[in-house]
Formats: structure tokens, sequence, C-alpha cells
């Protein structure tokens, strides 16, 4: 690419937080403890990590 760049890194990416978006009543939460995300979590990192 030539040029300089006029987007800034940060406005490519977010950070979200279900705590902050989900209501404490909300039927998501209840389906928290049927499904686990806990190797989605490991299989994101080391995709990241071989970078």
């Amino acid at each position: 690419m030539s040029g300089k760049s006029t987007i800034s890194q940060e406005a490519l990416f977010y950070s979200f937080n279900v705590e902050r978006h989900v209501p404490a009543g909300h039927l998501l939460r209840s389906n928290d403890r049927f499904v686990d995300l806990s190797g989605i979590c490991e299989h994101l990192q080391s995709d990241t990590s071989s970078r």
C-alpha cells in the first residue's frame, strides 16, 4: 500500500462487554450454564499467537 493511512487502527477494532449490554434478567444469561465457550477462547488465543 502506498500513501499515508487516514484511518486510525483503533477504529478497526472495538471492545464488547456482555455485562454492559445484556440486562440482568435477560433469557441469554440463563443459557450461560448450558453453553461452554471456553474452547473458542483457547482457539482464538492460539490463532492470534501464531501471527
